[in-house]
């Protein structure tokens, strides 16, 4: 089965909280509570998602975080690089030098069209569209 971990998809609900509360900084306990997920973890994506450049952190009394971006200029793409790394359906098509195969592999150029497929509807899959398909 192909999926996305955990990580990543607290990581994609954490953004579409954010990008529904867009002109607020928002503390971890409201993204725990509201999204109905571990504090804990949540934190430390958020931090991940920070160092990516997605979400801006603030310290202190009022701290909490922020996206960092217009949600319309975040997709899913972004946040699933973020936290898992590059796409793949297998690891040559991310670098086809680790298999001595991919010159001569037939199956290698589908599994590339696969990748670049699934990229593209994810780089089109901004939170904007995600937020107002539903409103």
């Amino acid at each position: 089965m192909l999926q996305i971990r955990r990580e990543t998809d607290y990581a994609i609900r954490c953004v579409y909280y954010l990008a529904g509360k867009e002109d607020e900084v928002i503390m971890v306990d409201e993204i725990s509570r509201e999204m109905r997920m571990p504090k804990s973890f949540i934190a430390k994506i958020l931090q991940r998602l920070s160092k990516a450049g997605i979400v801006d952190s603030y310290v202190g009394v009022k701290g909490g975080f922020h996206l960092a971006k217009k949600p319309q200029q975040i997709s899913l793409y972004d946040v699933i690089i973020a936290i898992e790394g590059p796409i793949a359906m297998n690891r040559c098509t991310v670098n086809k030098r680790i298999c001595s195969l991919s010159s001569t592999c037939r199956v290698h150029p589908i599994w590339v069209d696969v990748r670049k497929e699934v990229e593209r509807i994810l780089k089109k899959s901004t939170f904007h569209k995600m937020r107002s398909s539903i409103n």
